[in-house]
């Protein structure tokens, strides 16, 4: 079932999402939410979807960035990314620590901020210890566009937005981004 989609402004963005007991992610609700909020991001479409995004304050996301998103980028584009698939998987409670000092910058959007996107500075590359939907304990070292995903959908689930961390003078609707943004870069970089 395809879940409604919290726009920013919501208070329940703003929240810390409260942590999940290792019954409530066995629990068949749990299990219902995960497939619901694994939909809903694929028709949306996005790369990840946490769980105060469909109204719920928990310490809950999903994640997947499949490889016809990244098929049709240029090959330039997915290098200085770092960009490669990642299968769906979810990520519950999770604690997240910084790998290293190195950075980088580039344009993020988010389902909960429709229509827009700005540059956001963030760590090349993460380690985070969570657990999955079978109340399991993972742990995940990720580097390039993968440990921007996962530090977005974390960011979530302590009820912060991309937005908060953005440089504001590149905040942009996506119209432009493409009109102004895309030429100015193509210029910067030729």
């Amino acid at each position: 079932m395809k879940l409604k989609l919290i726009q920013t402004g919501d208070p329940v963005l703003r929240q810390r999402g409260r942590e999940l007991t290792r019954e409530e992610i066995l629990s068949g609700s749990i299990q219902n939410l995960i497939e619901s909020m694994r939909e809903t991001m694929r028709e949306a479409p996005g790369v990840g979807l946490a769980a105060p995004q469909i109204g719920e304050s928990l310490q809950l996301a999903v994640i997947e960035d499949p490889s016809e998103f990244i098929s049709h980028l240029p090959e330039e584009e997915v290098v200085a990314r770092e960009r490669s698939p990642v299968d769906f998987h979810v990520i519950i409670n999770p604690k997240l620590s910084v790998v290293g000092e190195s950075s980088a910058e580039f344009f993020e959007g988010c389902l909960s901020v429709e229509g827009f996107q700005a540059v956001v500075r963030r760590a090349l590359e993460v380690h985070v210890e969570c657990l999955n939907e079978r109340a399991e304990p993972i742990t995940i070292n990720a580097r390039g566009w993968y440990a921007r995903i996962l530090q977005h959908e974390i960011d979530h689930l302590d009820g912060h937005l991309y937005i908060d961390r953005m440089n504001t003078r590149t905040f942009t609707t996506n119209e432009n981004l493409v009109q102004f943004w895309k030429t100015a870069q193509e210029m910067e970089s030729s």
